[in-house]
């Protein structure tokens, strides 16, 4: 490094070699900011998409969760209705009459369980 004054000879200016090595250790930080800035704006970039897409697949789950849930429902009320049919005393007495030959009993025959 060496001193210089200026043509007043009041003001010392710092010249040497030292001035040409800063600029480049100051490209080599703005590269190595820039460098970190890209990769923090792609990680963001990719996080919000990879986070879009979840939210639209797990919309897409509930909606086929909620289809199931209706067809579930939809099959509970049929059969309800089936058991009610099968249960109804009317169709039993029927098959009863019917298909196995069964008679109502006399009121002699029938004994009361308490």
């Amino acid at each position: 490094m060496s001193k210089t004054l200026n043509k007043n000879g009041d003001r010392i200016l710092w010249t040497g070699e030292d001035s040409k090595v800063r600029p480049k250790g100051i490209k080599l930080n703005l590269l190595i900011l820039f460098t970190l800035l890209m990769f923090f704006f792609i990680g963001s970039s990719l996080f919000y998409v990879w986070s879009r897409i979840q939210v639209i697949q797990l919309g897409y789950e509930i909606s086929n969760a909620l289809k199931e849930e209706r067809a579930l429902t939809e099959a509970n009320k049929k059969l309800r209705l089936e058991i009610a049919t099968l249960k109804s005393y009317a169709r039993i007495e029927k098959i009863a009459v019917e298909e196995l030959r069964m008679a109502k009993p006399k009121p002699e025959q029938v004994i009361v369980i308490r």
